[in-house]
């Protein structure tokens, strides 16, 4: 393909994956940190949670045009739309995570003496642990198909804007060259979470079969 052998398939490439993992860290962060907050306060999720889910009910493919004329067609576009997607994913993990913490486990745990802080990081922290990685690692895909539509509509550059070029040429090898590369792109990204989960999860028993 002419694009790889000129550079501009990998200078496209590097972009969206830059921008596909500055949205990951900053909406991963904020996610986990609400929704773990959220997860501990319950009387506070009865109140914001209506307003979480209209939120995240709303088509994020809708705000992208939205993002693109308030930041413009550059980098910042592309991570506030893939961010909105990405941040749901995980702080619904995260809240789910801490949720599911055994209720009897922490009634005993208040009667042996068990401060605030030792119940939150030997008991919420393990339990949500788990949840928190499974969002994490779908929250990357989402990640990468957020900024690839963001790309598709307006972009500078990236894998999506080289897509709508070819289309717009009707090139459509190099259109499903480039759809093959981002099916591999997400292959490896879920391969490579799935690893750093096993390693940093290697605590956790083995689920019998």
């Amino acid at each position: 393909m002419t694009a790889a052998k000129s550079g501009e398939l990998w200078s496209n490439t590097q972009a969206t994956l830059t921008a596909v993992l500055i949205a990951w860290i900053l909406a991963s962060a904020v996610g986990i940190v609400a929704g773990v907050a959220l997860g501990l306060l319950p009387r506070v999720e009865r109140v914001i949670s209506p307003f979480f889910d209209a939120a995240n009910a709303m088509p994020r493919i809708a705000l992208a045009p939205l993002f693109i004329v308030a930041l413009g067609i550059n980098t910042s576009a592309k991570v506030a739309l893939a961010s909105t997607l990405v941040f749901f994913i995980v702080f619904s993990g995260a809240r789910a995570g801490v949720k599911s913490s055994d209720s009897e486990l922490l009634r005993l745990s208040i009667v042996l003496g068990a401060k605030k802080q030792q119940i939150f990081t030997k008991i919420f922290i393990p339990v949500a642990t788990p949840a928190v990685f499974a969002a994490l690692r779908l929250g990357l895909i989402y990640s990468l198909l957020g900024v690839v539509a963001s790309e598709l509509i307006s972009a500078r550059n990236g894998l999506g804007q080289l897509i709508a070029a070819y289309s717009a040429t009707f090139r459509m090898e190099a259109v499903y060259a480039i759809l093959l590369l981002l099916a591999a792109v997400a292959v490896l990204l879920n391969q490579l979470m799935g690893l750093a989960e096993r390693r940093l999860l290697r605590w956790q028993q083995p689920t019998s079969r």
